[in-house]
């Protein structure tokens, strides 16, 4: 069928892993779960519940009843009853007790945040693999000399190890981000109607001390440590604003990388992958696009926005609930997951087959360097009894002239002839070959590469586990 509209993240960008997270096979297999540890936390503490029934739940937690849930939502407007209905037809002895004592919320919020978590897992785990290949890019070019640019003018030497050691950076900082917002990930809980605990204070004849015990176990049935100590209705959405805060961050660190990438190949001096097939554009046959690279801007362009729509959902939930957010959640939440999934498939594979052309590099380093050495060489000759003010205006004279060589006649820089050619810098002729040597213009570039990646990437990496094994990527 290719008469209704698809989603692209589904159909070209995310994986087939964090599809399955916000599925439908899922998620309301999560709803089953949540219902099974429920019955089981009450029968636990005395309720009248009868392993019959439990294991009736038990059985059919994953043969989701699809049609028998849609007929009846149709009729009753209420998506978890449904669901609740048709899992009581699977379980009919367990029908009386599914979701005894439970708001909407306990399946709908509670399976949220585990879905969350999951696809966090995914996130942070293709975010390692790209800092790994960012590693190791950045160890084999950690010495090669190239132009910095600041405000996007030539500026002082680094080297293109350097430079993708801030792309790492940003890059674990992320990491950082996200490893501490999955440790603390607390689940809604057992609250009821209205965050009060009264319905399940009902069941137990108003022991609190049984009522905190069942949200306890179902907590750790569930997997987490904790669940928000108070809520409304629903869990604060200022949880939903953190992740998708955290996603965002992601996105900026990859548009950085991705946008750096698209000048360095307008340049010539580095491209992202280029498959020897690879049409670049459907008029101009010689192209080699960015398009990776752009993919990634966009889907972050995208991603970036996100949390914005989220900061309006927290500040407009009135009193302990109100349903605007249910609708966006749907939409926003799975979709900025599907996003930053698609990018970081992207990044791994761009960060894995990154091309230097060493050769252009050197040339451009050539065009700019005279003039960044004019300090090093003023010094020497100075050294050697020259007289700085004097030696200062000179190079700006040769600096100018040679400057108008490049920019109005369109030749090369021929500033370091024009010093071999005055007699006022006879001092450094003889060695300002060695003085324009590339390397030794790049500071502690080189040691600052392999110190940080040493220091800071590599424990990461180790901590982690990180295996050899790719992660499989839709490019």
């Amino acid at each position: 069928m290719k008469d209704t509209y698809e989603n692209p993240l589904i159909t070209r960008y995310a994986s087939k892993e964090m599809a399955r997270v916000f599925s439908d096979d899922n998620r309301f297999t999560t709803w089953r779960k949540l219902w099974i540890a429920l019955a089981e936390g009450e029968k636990k503490l005395g309720l009248d519940i009868t392993d019959e029934q439990i294991a009736q739940m038990k059985a059919h937690v994953s043969d989701i009843n699809y049609d028998v849930a849609a007929a009846r939502e149709k009729e009753v407007r209420h998506d978890v009853m449904a669901h609740v209905y048709a899992f009581g037809q699977l379980a009919p002895a367990a029908m009386p007790i599914i979701h005894l004592g439970a708001t909407s919320c306990y399946v709908t919020d509670n399976a949220e945040v585990i879905l969350m978590r999951e696809a966090l897992e995914l996130v942070k785990g293709k975010l390692l693999q790209v800092m790994k290949k960012l590693s190791a890019f950045a160890l084999e070019y950690k010495g090669m000399p190239t132009l910095g640019f600041t405000h996007l003018q030539p500026a002082q030497l680094t080297t293109v190890g350097k430079r993708a050691c801030l792309w790492l950076q940003d890059l674990m900082m992320d990491y950082e981000d996200i490893t501490a917002l999955i440790a603390g990930l607390k689940l809604r809980g057992v609250k009821g109607t209205t965050g009060t605990q009264a319905s399940f204070m009902t069941l137990f004849d108003g022991d609190g001390e049984k009522v905190k015990a069942l949200e306890k176990y179902v907590v750790e049935k569930m997997g987490f440590k904790s669940a928000f100590a108070v809520s409304g209705q629903t869990y604060t959405r200022k949880l939903d604003y953190n992740i998708l805060s955290v996603l965002s961050r992601i996105a900026q660190s990859a548009y950085k990388f991705a946008n750096d990438l698209r000048i360095l190949q307008n340049m010539k001096e580095m491209e992202e992958p280029f498959e020897k097939h690879q049409i670049g554009s459907s008029a101009m046959a010689y192209k080699r696009n960015p398009m990776r690279s752009e993919r990634m801007c966009a889907l972050a362009r995208y991603v970036i926005t996100l949390p914005e729509n989220e900061a309006i959902t927290a500040s407009t939930q009135w009193f302990e609930r109100t349903l605007d957010d249910s609708a966006n959640k749907r939409i926003t939440i799975p979709q900025a997951f599907l996003a930053i999934d698609g990018i970081l498939n992207l990044y791994v594979n761009i960060a894995g087959g990154m091309v230097v052309y060493d050769k252009v590099i050197a040339k451009h380093i050539a065009a700019e360097l005279p003039f960044m050495a004019t300090e090093t060489i003023l010094m020497e000759c100075v050294k050697a009894g020259g007289d700085r003010q004097e030696l200062h205006e000179l190079i700006r004279r040769h600096s100018m002239d040679a400057g108008k060589v490049v920019k109005q006649d369109g030749g090369e820089n021929d500033l370091i002839s024009r010093i071999k050619k005055d007699k006022a810098f006879a001092p450094v002729w003889d060695h300002i070959d060695r003085i324009m040597d590339p390397k030794n213009f790049i500071g502690r570039a080189e040691a600052q590469t392999e110190e940080f990646i040493g220091e800071h990437i590599v424990p990461i990496l180790r901590s982690e586990k990180i295996s050899d094994k790719e992660t499989a990527i839709n490019v």
